[in-house]
């Protein structure tokens, strides 16, 4: 899961190499801390906070099959 919201960023921001993407698993509960430069916050927010929610349904999605509940933060 980590490697898929680090593409997803990267693919959104303006400064890819400061895209930092950390996980932390706690049995079948999984925290991805998403952290991208000052600049680019507005870009993975998005208006009303559309863009952190669509990452927050491709991740939930992908992780269903694994049977994982996935929390996706932006820091």
């Amino acid at each position: 899961m980590k490697e898929l919201v680090e593409v997803l960023a990267k693919a959104l921001v303006d400064h890819p190499d400061e895209v930092v993407v950390t996980e932390k698993t706690e049995g079948k509960n999984v925290t991805i801390e998403l952290s991208v430069a000052q600049s680019d916050m507005g870009k993975v927010i998005g208006k009303q906070g559309r863009i952190a929610k669509a990452i927050r349904a491709v991740v939930k999605a992908a992780s269903s099959k694994d049977n994982l509940r996935v929390d996706v933060e932006i820091v």
